[in-house]
């Protein structure tokens, strides 16, 4: 009787505990979850580390701590000792140039040196079940694509996420610089409760994402 008793208590914790963690997906990044309809910040990603939270094509993080130095600040060592390869919109022409198709924020953390193959999991809480249009702030050197799951299944083909390359700009390494917003990547039917979205770079890479919107 008690073994009984016992299966049927583990029984019904399991049936409790969110998908998000069956999965084994990692968990929301500092127990935050994002919210749907909303912005899904790139650098928010779950932490569990690499096969788990995200894949990487290495484990170095290219922009926090390297590119941008191991200084002190939030901005320069965020995630840094993580392989998601993260950065920031700066000033002085970089990522305020003249070639930008959207104004940009300075100081706005977001994902780069991505390549095909790579993917990331983020917790989401939908709080309506509802059609949603899905949008990028992003550049893309090339043109490139990407898809999305939700809950370990795909709800998106390859979506086309069109270059912003610019041959009027000289200055070579400015053209992973080229700031753009799609407002209508694809619209997806999202049910209402939390929820793994994985983001997989699909095609081509050469694209720093700063967020999805969904709307």
């Amino acid at each position: 009787m008690k073994t009984a008793i016992a299966l049927f208590l583990v029984l019904a914790f399991i049936s409790c505990v969110p998908r998000y963690k069956t999965m084994n997906a990692g968990t929301p990044w500092q127990n935050k979850i994002q919210v749907i309809p909303g912005r899904v910040e790139c650098e928010f990603y779950n932490e569990g580390g690499e096969g788990i939270a995200y894949h990487d094509s290495d484990s170095i993080n290219n922009g926090s701590g390297k590119l941008n130095p191991a200084n002190g600040t939030y901005l320069n060592e965020f995630r840094m000792k993580e392989g998601v390869d993260i950065s920031y919109t700066k000033p002085h022409g970089i990522d305020d140039n003249p070639y930008n198709r959207v104004l940009r924020d300075m100081g706005q953390l977001y994902v780069g040196w991505t390549k095909p193959g790579e993917w990331i999991n983020y917790t989401v809480q939908v709080k309506q079940t509802q059609p949603y249009k899905i949008g990028l702030m992003y550049t893309a050197n090339g043109d490139g694509a990407i898809s999305l799951d939700i809950d370990g299944k795909a709800i998106t083909g390859p979506l086309k996420v069109s270059s912003t390359h610019d041959d009027r700009d000289t200055v070579a390494w400015r053209q992973w610089h080229h700031w753009n917003k799609s407002d209508s990547l694809t619209t997806v039917v999202l049910k209402k409760g939390i929820h793994v979205l994985t983001l997989h770079v699909v095609a081509n890479g050469n694209m720093n994402f700063d967020y999805l919107e969904f709307r």
